[in-house]
C-alpha cells in the first residue's frame, strides 16, 4: 500500500526551512543555516519527526545539482581571464592548505591506519571539504561597505570560483580512488575523455548561443535546460565515474555568456527555491547525528573550525602576498575567502553517499560551515573599516 507520508514530510521541511530561514536573516545569517538547523531539528536528534527516505535522497541530490548549475551560471569568465594569473595562484594557495590542514587534523586526531587506503582516503576527503568556499555572504559584506569592485573584492570572488573548480576537480579523483579496481591510469583517460566531451558540448553551445538567444519562445529554453542539466549529470556519474555535481556546474560555466541566462536563472530559481534546496539542505540536518557529539567529537569539531579558519586566511594571504597584494590586502582577501557555506555541505553529502564521510561527523561540519559563515562578515567589517 503506497504511504503518503513523504507529503507531510515534504510540508514540514518547506515550512520549517522558510521560517528558520527568515529568522536568520533577520539577524544577518545566511538563509542557509536556518535550513540546516530546520533539518536538525526535525531530524532524529531532535524531535524524530522526519526521517531520511529514498524519495527525500533522491529529492535532494536534484537539489544539489540545480544549486551546482547556478553558481556556474553566475560565474564571471571574464573577470576570471582578466586576473587570471593572482587568481589562480590565491585560489591554489587556498585550497593546498586547507586540505593537507583538513587531512592532517582527521589523521592524527583519529589516529587513522595509514597502511589502510580507504581510511587515508577518508583523511583526504575531510581536506576536500575544507578547501570549499563560498562567498555569498561575503559579497553582501562587501557590498555594504563599498568594497565590491575594488581589487580586494574581485580578487575574494575570482578566486573563489576557481578555488570551488580546483576543489571539484580533486573531488573526481577522490571519488574515482574510491573505487580500488580502478587504476590511476584509468581515472586519467576517464577525465581526459571527459574533458573531450565538455569541450565538444562547449562547441555545440558557442554555436547554439545566437539562436538560443533570439529566441522568442523563451519558456521552452528553460525546459529544455532543465532536461540538458539532468542529462549531463546523469552521463557525468553514469559513464565517467565523475561526480554529478561537476557536469552541472561545467555546463552553467558553459551558459554563463548567454545573453538569456538571467532568465533562466530566474526560472530555475523558482523550483530551486520552492522545493529542491529546502529538502536539500534538511537533508543535511537530518543526517546529523548530534547524538554522538561526544567530549571527544566536540574536541574535534573545535578543531576542524581551528584549522578551516587558519588554513584559508594563510593560504589565500600567502597567495595574494605572492601576487603582490599588500599586507593589509592579503589579510583581507584570507579573511574574505573562509566562509564554507552550502558548497561544503554538497561536497560532503556527496562523500556520505561515497562511504567516505560517517553520519557522525556530519555536526562538525555542519558547526564549521555555521561558524565560518557566521564570522566571516564580522571580521570583514570589524578589519575593512
Amino acid at each position: 500500500m503506497t504511504s503518503y507520508y513523504f507529503l507531510l514530510a515534504v510540508a514540514i521541511i518547506i515550512l520549517s526551512t522558510k521560517f528558520l530561514g527568515g529568522l536568520s536573516e533577520k539577524v544577518n545569517m545566511p538563509q542557509v543555516v536556518g535550513a540546516l538547523v530546520a533539518g536538525v531539528i526535525l531530524g532524529p536528534s531532535v524531535l524524530g519527526v522526519v526521517t531520511e527516505t529514498n524519495f527525500l535522497a533522491e529529492t535532494a541530490e536534484i537539489g544539489v545539482i540545480l544549486l551546482m548549475f547556478m553558481a556556474g551560471l553566475d560565474t564571471d569568465i571574464n573577470e576570471i581571464k582578466k586576473n587570471s594569473v593572482s587568481m589562480l595562484c590565491i585560489a591554489a594557495m587556498g585550497v593546498i592548505l586547507p586540505l593537507i590542514g583538513g587531512a592532517a587534523c582527521y589523521y592524527f586526531y583519529f589516529h587513522v591506519d595509514s597502511s589502510d587506503f580507504n581510511e587515508v582516503l577518508k583523511c583526504v576527503f575531510m581536506g576536500v571539504i575544507l578547501t570549499a568556499t563560498s562567498v555569498s555572504i561575503t559579497v553582501e559584506a562587501l557590498r555594504e561597505m563599498g568594497k565590491l569592485n575594488g581589487p580586494v573584492g574581485s580578487a575574494i570572488l575570482g578566486a573563489a570560483v576557481l578555488d570551488d573548480i580546483i576543489g571539484i576537480i580533486i573531488l573526481t579523483i577522490v571519488s574515482s580512488l574510491k573505487d580500488p579496481s580502478v587504476s590511476i591510469i584509468s581515472i586519467l583517460i576517464k577525465i581526459a575523455l571527459y574533458i573531450v566531451l565538455m569541450a565538444v558540448l562547449a562547441v555545440i553551445l558557442k554555436t547554439a548561443r545566437p539562436k538560443v538567444d533570439d529566441l522568442k519562445d523563451k519558456r521552452r529554453v528553460c525546459i529544455y535546460v532543465m532536461a540538458l542539466i539532468l542529462l549531463v549529470a546523469f552521463i557525468t556519474e553514469q559513464y565517467f565515474g565523475i561526480a554529478d555535481i561537476t557536469g552541472a556546474y561545467l555546463l552553467g560555466l558553459l551558459m554563463s555568456t548567454f545573453e538569456i541566462k538571467s532568465y533562466i536563472a530566474k526560472k530555475l530559481t523558482v523550483p530551486s527555491y520552492l522545493f529542491f534546496s529546502p529538502i536539500f539542505f534538511a537533508s543535511i540536518g537530518i543526517k546529523t547525528e548530534l547524538s554522538g557529539m561526544t567530549i571527544s567529537m566536540l574536541i574535534f569539531s573545535v578543531l576542524l573550525l581551528l584549522v578551516a579558519v587558519l588554513t584559508k586566511i594563510l593560504g589565500c594571504g600567502l597567495g595574494a602576498r605572492i601576487c603582490k597584494f599588500s599586507t593589509s590586502d592579503s589579510f583581507h582577501i584570507g579573511i574574505g575567502m573562509v566562509s564554507r557555506g552550502e558548497v561544503a555541505l554538497i561536497v560532503a553529502q556527496k562523500g556520505y553517499n561515497m562511504g567516505l564521510l560517517s553520519g557522525y561527523l556530519f555536526s562538525p561540519i555542519v558547526l564549521v560551515v555555521i561558524v565560518t559563515t557566521i564570522i566571516t562578515p564580522v571580521l570583514l567589517k570589524k578589519f575593512m573599516k
